[in-house]
């Protein structure tokens, strides 16, 4: 069905969304002193993800008849909120399936904008399966997440409107999950300008496109597992794996770290929220993925629907990665004096303790008068982390871990 795509398509989805998705501009960050980087925040559009372009468009594409059965859909949260905003607007009813894990934040907004929820036990595969029972059974019309030419057009726009912004843009740097996102903007800027490179990201607990792009044939996962909730899919879509394969010049993987260390940047450095799935392209090029030395590249972060809980393990993670939170366990013969001096070490090398937790040992492999304490504090960076372990260590400390 990839032949139905056009770049007329994709204007005409500009013009249709012209007055519902902002457009969101560019925004230039110093994530590499050696490369000129800019993100598109599409975690400031409404409903906080790229989601309701696809969405929207298709919606306002159906005919009178398929409007009056009502849409369904299914989602691992953002296309959720998409297609529940694009159905209210247009007077539409609206039922959509999601993953029983989905973060409660964004469950509850795709019931804010007026959809019926349904919660699927399982990952978005199993949310799209009951999606096409449910439409099957009551003749729901569906609107596909990715694999749908329309959708597809929508997302394309963003393609547009980098060009529009950054007419010598150099590379775009964009998450995958289905691919519904990728192969709207690939199709979109290799249309005008074939010079550009596009590259892809997923998580290494998600990596279906990126492990169908190996192979060059649609792979089917057995399972996956990443923070990055928006893009933990199984199988990329029959018309995404085709354009990704025609238009995308190289997929890669980050690790959880990298996706965490991304988020936190985004936060402390832009002042910008990303869930997982939406800083998979900074992470890529924080951690040295994709070569963009001396270019002028662009990073989308495709979505901010992030779980208030799940932010704060991301950072918590983040920080440890980054040498900004350390965890020390010691081992101490218990008297007057011990604690305090590795705290005055701590406190002489501008460490910041956050918790102690003072521990007597009963087991037979440690003094009669041996005690654990582990301490939390924040540091600055990794080469702090070694002087103060190092220090400890000259001054006789015991480090477990």
């Amino acid at each position: 069905m990839t032949d139905k795509l056009t770049i007329e398509e994709v204007y005409k989805a500009k013009n249709v969304l012209k007055d519902v998705a902002r457009n969101t501009r560019l925004v230039p960050t110093k994530i590499c002193e050696d490369a000129e980087i800019y993100l598109k925040p599409e975690c400031l559009q409404h409903t906080g993800s790229f989601k309701l372009r696809g969405a929207y468009y298709k919606i306002s594409q159906l005919t009178p008849a398929e409007k009056e059965r009502g849409v369904i859909a299914c989602s691992a949260g953002n296309h959720a909120q998409g297609v529940a905003l694009g159905a209210t607007r247009n007077g539409i009813k609206s039922l959509i399936c999601l993953p029983a894990g989905a973060p409660i934040s964004k469950v509850e907004a795709t019931k804010s904008y007026g959809a019926e929820v349904c919660l699927v036990p399982g990952v978005y595969d199993d949310a799209y399966a009951k999606a096409i029972e449910l439409r099957d059974k009551h003749g729901y019309t569906f609107v596909h997440p990715f694999d749908d030419p329309l959708v597809i057009a929508g997302q394309g726009t963003i393609g547009l409107e980098i060009l529009e912004e950054m007419p010598d843009v150099e590379e775009i740097v964009v998450p995958i999950g289905g691919g519904g996102l990728i192969s709207g903007l690939a199709f979109a800027v290799k249309t005008l300008r074939p010079d550009v490179k596009i590259y892809g990201v997923q998580a290494e607990g998600a990596p279906s496109m990126a492990e169908s792009m190996k192979k060059h044939s649609k792979v089917h996962l057995d399972s996956v597992s990443t923070i990055a909730d928006g893009i933990a899919v199984k199988e990329p879509g029959v018309n995404t794996f085709d354009l990704v394969s025609r238009y995308v010049d190289e997929v890669v993987t980050v690790s959880e770290d990298e996706i965490a260390a991304a988020i936190l940047y985004l936060i402390e450095k832009q002042k910008l929220v990303s869930e997982g799935a939406g800083a998979v392209s900074v992470a890529a090029v924080m951690a040295g993925k994709i070569p963009v030395k001396g270019k002028k590249v662009v990073c989308l972060v495709s979505g901010g629907n992030i779980d208030v809980n799940t932010l704060n393990r991301v950072i918590t993670r983040g920080l440890t990665v980054g040498g900004r939170l350390l965890n020390l366990t010691i081992d101490l013969a218990d008297k007057p004096g011990q604690l305090s001096g590795v705290c005055n070490i701590i406190a002489e090398l501008g460490g910041n303790v956050v918790s102690i937790n003072h521990e007597r040992i009963g087991d037979t492999n440690h003094g009669i008068n041996d005690c654990i304490i582990r301490v939390e504090l924040e540091t600055r960076n990794h080469e702090h982390i070694k002087q103060i372990k190092q220090t400890l260590f000259e001054k006789g400390y015991k480090i477990l871990a």
